[in-house]
């Protein structure tokens, strides 16, 4: 949200970095500090020469300056500057509605509760189950997928046997108790009786042993872990289930929220089965949203490692090997969102849950995932509220499943 009375903070960087990287520094500013509201970059000739920050007060300019150096130092300096390798692209070209979330907000369908949090109804719910029997439906014309539903808490051992800790503190969302002690009770009651809470209460709280899970693939390897599986064959497993990101103010629309729902598929066995699995299955998807008629593309990507000692070799890594694809579908005539990602693990988790392939070692693994909200998103972005303007598979589906 724009605050006319914002205070302006202008960092310059050290030394100038590509254009190219801009949008690797864009997706980490809001974590340098909660103050923030607000920023733009300052480029010229090419080059992000510095940034504007906005707070509602005044800023400890040095000490900001220092944040905003190492993350971009860190981070994103040391990265290599590749040209985006598009894997395919929708024939289709569709004109956005970029108000779509306003329409949704007045019509009742969507309704905001909380930071990073949306209520929906209808059409947003059809269309939910539409896209997710669509996607499971695509599975299972070539896989013999296991589906399991997974319990909302994951331990926080399996974040860190993952990696997940390391990678990505900035999503982190932990889960705590009171300490089930009788004094502690007591003290809380007689503490907060009149009074609301605060993080003090922190104090009275035993421990961290639970998180809100990032995404569904964590809740498998830790399922198969320490298993054997059966070699010569692929292992298919999927779940959906609620995932959940820290997004600080990055937070908008149905775009990035804390709390998502994620449809996602976890391919384990050899090297060439996951990776033919992943290609394969990626295709099939691309085939389903040209049916639509919807406009996007998928293209190599990375994850948002965040402040590790290696982060920009990791990043390099990923998009050299092609580790990581995503589905970007059009909200807007210039923008897009991820929907989707196609992953390759190699053994790291095989090696990381002690997961074996028979007498081969280590699994190899793979997973897609979908956020489903986002889908639906793009999806009415393109199409608009008119069912009418639908599709007639997904009218005859959507609008059926309503009378």
């Amino acid at each position: 949200m724009k605050h006319l009375n914002d205070v302006q903070t202008r960092i310059e960087l050290q030394t100038p970095i590509p254009e190219a990287l801009a949008p690797e520094i864009e997706r980490r500013l809001y974590f340098v500090s909660p103050e923030i509201t607000r920023f733009h970059l300052v480029v010229k000739d090419d080059e992000v020469h510095g940034v504007v920050l906005f707070s509602a007060e005044p800023l400890d300019h040095a000490a900001l300056t220092a944040k905003v150096d190492y993350m971009v130092n860190n981070d994103v300096r040391k990265q290599r500057v590749t040209p985006a390798r598009s894997v395919w692209t929708s024939p289709h070209r569709r004109t956005s509605h970029g108000d779509i979330f306003d329409l949704l907000e007045q019509s009742g369908a969507v309704t905001e509760v909380g930071e990073g949090q949306v209520a929906l109804g209808e059409p947003l719910l059809s269309l939910f189950t539409y896209f997710d029997k669509a996607v499971c439906d695509l599975l299972a014309e070539d896989f013999d997928p296991r589906e399991y539903r997974y319990p909302t808490l994951i331990r926080t051992k399996t974040l860190e046997t993952a990696g997940y800790t390391k990678s990505f503190p900035q999503h982190l969302m932990f889960v705590t108790r009171l300490r089930n002690d009788l004094d502690v009770y007591r003290d809380f009651q007689d503490s907060y009786a009149a009074d609301s809470l605060d993080s003090g209460i922190l104090d009275s709280c035993g421990n961290v042993d639970y998180c809100l899970p990032p995404t569904m693939c964590y809740h498998t390897f830790h399922q198969y872990g320490g298993r054997t599986l059966e070699a010569d064959k692929l292992h298919v497993v999927t779940a959906r289930g609620k995932s959940f990101r820290f997004e600080a103010a990055y937070a908008t629309t149905l775009e990035r929220l804390w709390d998502f729902t994620i449809r996602e598929i976890v391919f384990m066995g050899s090297r060439e089965d996951v990776l033919n699995a992943r290609e394969r299955f990626m295709r099939k998807v691309f085939d389903f949203v040209e049916t639509l008629g919807m406009s996007g593309f998928c293209e190599v990507g990375n994850d948002p490692f965040f402040c590790g000692t290696d982060t920009s070799e990791r990043i390099w890594s990923q998009r050299l090997m092609e580790l990581k694809y995503e589905l970007r579908l059009h909200v807007a005539p210039e923008q897009t969102i991820a929907v989707g990602s196609f992953n390759y693990h190699d053994d790291l988790f095989g090696k990381t849950f002690g997961i074996d392939h028979g007498e081969d070692g280590p699994v190899r693994s793979g997973c897609v995932g979908f956020g489903l909200e986002r889908l639906v998103y793009a999806f009415l972005c393109q199409y608009g509220l008119d069912s009418a303007q639908w599709p007639a598979q997904v009218r005859s589906a959507v609008v059926g499943s309503q009378q």
